[in-house]
């Protein structure tokens, strides 16, 4: 297999790899957006005038903080992968790279031994096994 197939390989997988955590980022700010959503709708419920925050106070408040907390770890989470996407877009294109400039090499290198074999031919001599 020539380095330009395998460096191909490579790049497919370190292509699965970027929607991985393109993926995994989009389910962490889709959870942000939900606890934000429910921190919403606790201090709407809790601001309603059949609401029992007057009873519990603590409870709505405790509530609203860990959607809070939530969706801080979740934004903290899709910021970690956000860096591991950029990471991944980097090594994609320097693979993407060097697959081109291995295969322009294999090309070039393809191109030299068939004009090499055509002027051995043409000098009437067989060409030899390499």
């Amino acid at each position: 297999m020539e380095k330009s197939q395998r460096l191909a390989r490579l790049l497919k997988v370190q292509n699965q790899l970027k929607a991985l955590h393109e993926t995994q980022r989009a389910g962490h700010l889709r959870a942000a957006h939900e606890a934000e959503a429910r921190a919403s709708e606790v201090a709407a419920r809790k601001d309603a005038p059949d609401s029992l925050a007057a009873l519990f106070p603590e409870l709505y408040e405790r509530s609203i903080a860990r959607a809070f907390q939530d969706r801080d770890r979740a934004l903290s989470a899709a910021e970690t992968e956000a860096a591991k996407i950029a990471v991944e877009t980097a090594r994609c294109r320097l693979l993407d790279r060097d697959r081109q400039i291995a295969f322009r090499q294999e090309e070039r290198a393809r191109e030299e031994r068939d004009g090499l074999e055509s002027v051995e031919r043409m000098l009437g001599r067989a060409p030899d096994s390499k």
